[in-house]
């Protein structure tokens, strides 16, 4: 699967109890830049760059993809130098419980 497909699929696989009061944009930089906006307990897929993300996190398409899908751990990814974040590094920690990784497989 691909970046952007795994992208696209966020909203489908967002677990609105699990962001609870959560209101943030986290910009995606991978081949195709594309953020989400999580806000009133909805998630949308937004293709480009937001002007001001709270959270922007750059990795190649593969890492993103493994991270996203439960296969590469997000803490191994950032110690590792695979995963790059600039922002809310809170968010970063709990935005991956925000997605169902079953739903994004």
């Amino acid at each position: 699967m691909s970046a952007l497909a795994l992208l696209q699929k966020m909203p489908a696989a967002f677990n609105p109890e699990a962001a609870g009061a959560t209101q943030c944009t986290i910009q995606f930089n991978a081949s195709s830049p594309a953020y989400i906006d999580i806000k009133d307990g909805a998630c949308t897929y937004n293709a480009g760059t937001a002007a001001t993300p709270d959270l922007s996190v750059t990795m190649a398409d593969d890492d993103l993809v493994a991270m996203m899908t439960g296969e590469l751990n997000g803490m191994t990814a950032f110690m590792t130098g695979k995963l790059q974040l600039d922002g809310d590094l809170m968010l970063a920690q709990r935005m991956s419980g925000f997605f169902d990784p079953a739903k994004l497989a």
